[in-house]
């Protein structure tokens, strides 16, 4: 019985073995390698510059007043459409008219004075030919003569000056546009003392807008007039539009120690779908290349020494002749194969491949050699809740 019982042993000891080693086979050989690749495509590279700005009209005027007074009537609103000299406010013309009424009668006296002056000169002058009259009063009626000319000239000026005053009263449009803005109210009392009082803001053409964007100072060495823009706004996220860099101003300005310039992007607005004051996001392409393009990472990867062991090769030795040392690994049937390229644009995405690379070939992006996926048990608990069902 013991010799039975000990054959019985070694046989099931043996077979033990014999599915230890099978299992081990089995999952040896369910090693495979996983290559995660992409193909080389035709396509365009750019290199941008991205900042954030404002909408705002290419032509703006603020309209002002020289004049202090009551806006007696107000004859444009929001978003009024105006033409050049239509008339937008008046301002209360009682006091101007009354200084045009003073200044006229100052000029009536000066007149009067002057007319005077000139009749007394003319009878000093008589009598100063006949010796009846002194030379002193013959100097003192030129002396008054010139005087009454100088005060005449004074009212006239006077006069003139009280006629513009009360012009100024009626405000007019200085250009061709549409209202954005009135800043005042009827019956509202504008002091034009220190300084000129806004009453409206108008924009000459909403079809012709600009952005007015703030860049960097590390990028504004790569910006340049003439440069294409793309630019997105908030009430449009679907939609692009386009631009032109026109201007960079070389005034900085600094924020919070930050340096930035200011960068002016025409923006044609047919359809006037842009508003003044929408915040803008836009892209400068400061530099631009087609050809065949790959993913930048396909640059960067180095396949691992167990990706040669499994695959039964030696790692190839570089290439002799490379320019810039960048290579690229193509998957071949049961083998890499390494393939020195150029470079040329990139924007740290793709990478345009100059020589070495054709459209379509399949470069290797990663790769790793793992184990399938074994299906998972259930568990022995029946307390123990199981894996999650998965819905189609």
């Amino acid at each position: 019985m013991k010799k039975k019982t000990a054959i019985w042993v070694a046989i099931a000891g043996i077979v033990a073995v014999l599915l230890l080693l099978f299992f081990l086979l089995k999952n040896r050989g369910s090693r495979e390698i996983h290559f995660n690749t992409a193909q080389a495509q035709e396509e365009t590279v750019e290199m941008t510059v991205t900042a954030t700005g404002y909408v705002q009209p290419v032509d703006k005027v603020e309209v002002g007043t020289q004049v202090s007074g009551v806006i007696e009537k107000i004859y444009a609103d929001y978003n009024s459409q105006v033409k050049k000299g239509q008339l937008l406010a008046e301002i209360d013309k009682s006091t101007l008219s009354e200084q045009v009424t003073q200044a006229k009668a100052g000029l009536t006296s000066a007149e009067s004075d002057l007319k005077y002056a000139q009749q007394s000169y003319d009878r000093t002058q008589q009598l100063h030919d006949v010796k009846a009259a002194t030379e002193a009063a013959c100097e003192e009626a030129v002396n008054r003569l010139a005087q009454a000319e100088t005060a005449l000239a004074r009212a006239k000026a006077n006069l003139h000056q009280a006629q513009v005053n009360l012009s100024y009263a009626e405000i007019y449009s200085p250009i061709d546009g549409v209202i954005l803005d009135r800043s005042v109210e009827q019956g509202q009392t504008v002091a034009a003392s220190f300084n000129t009082p806004t009453l409206f803001t108008i924009a000459n053409d909403l079809k012709k807008m600009q952005v007015e964007a703030d860049v960097d100072e590390a990028d504004i060495g790569r910006v340049r007039a003439g440069q294409h823009v793309r630019f997105t706004v908030d009430a449009y996220s679907d939609d692009t539009f386009e631009g032109t860099v026109n201007q960079i101003r070389l005034q900085p300005v600094v924020t919070n120690n930050v340096v930035t310039y200011t960068v002016i992007v025409e923006a044609p607005n047919p359809e006037e779908r842009l508003y003044p004051g929408m915040t803008a996001s836009i892209m400068i392409i400061t530099q631009t290349e087609r050809g065949i393009t790959v993913p930048a990472e396909a640059l960067q990867f180095i396949p691992l020494p167990e990706i040669f062991a499994h695959l039964k090769m030696k790692p190839p030795l570089p290439a002799p002749g490379q320019t810039n040392g960048a290579a690229v690994w193509l998957q071949a049937p049961d083998s890499l194969m390494r393939r020195a390229i150029k470079t040329g644009l990139s924007d740290g995405v793709n990478v345009i491949v100059t020589e070495g690379l054709k459209a379509n070939e399949t470069v290797v992006l990663s790769a790793s050699v793992g184990k399938q996926n074994m299906p998972e048990m259930p568990s022995s608990n029946p307390l123990m809740p199981g894996p999650p069902r998965r819905r189609n």
